[in-house]
């Protein structure tokens, strides 16, 4: 995985945890939502990029 790839990845995370912890203070469901999903995305992006550098190996 690419150093820019891991920084995408790390920013998507962080923006769905800030998107997340907004939701749950102003009590706004869907952008709590929407915050779990982004991190869920940037989760599988991580998995995904290490299963194909250890086949690289």
């Amino acid at each position: 995985m690419g150093i820019a790839d891991k920084a995408k990845n790390a920013a998507q995370d962080a923006a769905g945890k800030l998107k997340e912890a907004v939701g749950d203070v102003t009590n706004n469901e869907k952008l709590e939502a929407e915050g779990k999903k982004d991190q869920a995305a940037a989760s599988a992006k991580k998995t995904g990029e290490g299963v194909k550098d250890a086949f690289k190996g």
